[in-house]
């Protein structure tokens, strides 16, 4: 059914049906055009609705041409959100839900515990990491998705939810009642001191109160002796446009260009720019980025990187360009619709695959084909102090271009023999790190990964049917302890020390530390940046 012939009538329909009656009237040829059209439509949905094969309610057409209507945009940033959709949204630019506070994983066929938010509910009640749910309200959670899971945990403040779990140490399962309560989930996380007079900061989202949760990280970093920072925006969806322009706002003087909208109606094209002095203007930082930073996230790097606040250092930006309006239809769904593209302020278009310049010009011939003056497309874009920029095809092409290691050839190799069953690796690792920590056969979170450890996790793999020959496995050996030591340390001690660990083998980390420590100052950074 997905390619269906859905069109613009199915929302005309709609706004005839609410408003009481057909509203196309007068001699108009195009208005004639869409009522014949709305006619046909209503005649193809009534005889669908009595003679189609299986049985659909009107309503259920009525969704999907909606859906098809806008799939036939071809624009996957205006689409319609059901419940669930609705739902991730609303947490991911607010930050706030009803619920008991996990972050929660499937592994294994069961819903893991990954870890509690601090001071939430779930945390109170002694939910640790590492614990497998095995039911919500009595329903057995084998085979739910983290999606499904994370949807029937949520609820109302005040509203209890039973959950029983499994323990790694503990023979019976363990039964909790837990009243949900009024969650949020900071965008910052993994806040810490990397290396002397360096500090680290994950901006994980821009959620409405990412300003503030960056100030108060970077004012803690400071007082903790950080003379420069690395701003992660690695795997940053974005976010809220304006949380973007204010995040940006502390780190830029007043008066300075941070993002510029464009669309077809006034109020889609605005400037935003600074409206204070820079909180740290002596401080040189690093931002880091990678294919999943997308929106939000880039409007913050780009306007960095044109005003020469920042070195940006990673590999390139996704290219999420673009601004939309979210219209609440129900109380549960909305429409998002995309009303502007956005541009950087040396004119960089973010939307990958359009130029700055070449998206100004289609914009203005929507609004007067006829006398738009086509300009010719810039060939070069500069930050402030003259450093040339590669625009791309789109997106925040980094300053100093570094991808995250790749894989060994014994490595891959490794990977090509697991194949399809990489998700039973995955449950080895979770639950041989469940099962030492059940043990308590760790102690300090800067444990090594032994010769044993990876013996048993062979001869695991060898239990599930994956057939691994010594010499291949040999290849893989120190991406398996890698992999495996992070899997422990979260599960043996928490989320954040997980990050730490994380933090010591992270090549772009390592790098964005070697030029803070030779840098006394963004212009000293600038200069170093030039010369990698």
């Amino acid at each position: 059914m997905k390619h269906r012939r859905p069109i613009l009538i199915a929302l005309l329909t709609f706004v005839g049906f609410l408003s009481g009656g057909w509203f196309f009237q007068g001699p108009n040829s195009q208005a004639n055009n869409a009522r014949q059209r709305a006619r046909v439509f209503e005649s193809v949905l009534r005889y669908v609705a009595e003679y189609y094969v299986d049985s659909l309610d009107p309503g259920q057409l009525y969704d999907m041409a909606t859906e098809g209507m806008l799939d036939q945009l071809q624009d996957p940033y205006t689409s319609f959100l059901r419940e669930t959709s609705f739902e991730e949204l609303s947490i991911s630019t607010t930050g706030d839900y009803g619920g008991v506070g996990l972050r929660i994983d499937s592994r294994d066929g069961w819903i893991q515990v990954v870890s509690p938010i601090a001071d939430s509910p779930a945390a109170r009640a002694g939910l640790v990491s590492g614990d497998q749910i095995v039911e919500v309200e009595g329903q057995s959670t084998h085979g739910w998705s983290t999606p499904k899971a994370a949807h029937i945990l949520r609820g109302e403040p005040g509203t209890d939810v039973s959950i029983t779990v499994r323990r790694a140490g503990f023979a019976d399962s363990l039964n909790f009642t837990i009243t949900r309560g009024k969650i949020h989930v900071n965008s910052v996380e993994g806040t810490k001191m990397v290396a002397p007079k360096v500090g680290y900061l994950h901006l994980t989202t821009v959620s409405r109160q990412s300003t503030s949760e960056v100030l108060e990280a970077i004012t803690q970093l400071r007082s903790q002796g950080a003379e420069g920072i690395i701003f992660d925006l690695r795997f940053n969806p974005g976010g809220i446009l304006e949380e973007g322009a204010a995040l940006a706002d502390l780190f830029l003087d007043q008066g300075q260009v941070i993002v510029e909208t464009r669309g077809r109606g006034p109020s889609a094209t605005e400037t935003y720019v600074a409206k204070r002095s820079q909180a740290w203007p002596d401080m040189p930082m690093v931002v880091l980025v990678n294919r999943a930073t997308a929106s939000a996230a880039e409007i913050i790097s780009g306007a960095l990187q044109d005003h020469d606040r920042a070195i940006v250092l990673g590999s390139p930006t996704f290219g999420k360009g673009v601004a939309y309006l979210l219209i609440e239809v129900t109380d549960n769904q909305a429409v998002t619709i995309t009303s502007s593209r956005w541009y950087t302020p040396s004119g960089r278009s973010i939307q990958r695959g359009i130029s700055g310049s070449r998206a100004l010009n289609l914009i203005a011939r929507q609004r007067a084909p006829d006398s738009m003056e086509v300009n010719p497309e810039p060939t070069e874009f500069r930050t402030d102090a003259g450093r040339l920029i590669d625009a791309g095809d789109g997106g925040i092409q980094p300053d100093i271009f570094l991808p995250r290691d790749t894989l060994t050839d014994g490595e891959q190799l490794f990977f090509a023999t697991i194949g399809s069953k990489l998700p039973d690796y995955r449950n080895v690792l979770t639950r041989y790190a469940r099962e030492l920590k059940g043990q308590n056969a760790v102690v300090d979170p800067e444990f090594d990964v032994t010769d044993g450890m990876l013996s048993t996790i062979l001869q695991s793999l060898r239990a599930t049917g994956i057939g691994m020959p010594d010499s291949i496995f040999e290849g893989g050996r120190s991406l398996v302890a890698e992999q495996f030591g992070l899997e422990l340390t979260r599960y043996a001690f928490s989320r954040e020390a997980e990050l730490r660990r994380s933090a010591a083998t992270d090549n772009q980390i390592i790098k964005a530390i070697e030029l803070l420590q030779q840098a006394g100052s963004t212009e000293e950074l600038l200069a170093l940046a030039a010369q990698n």
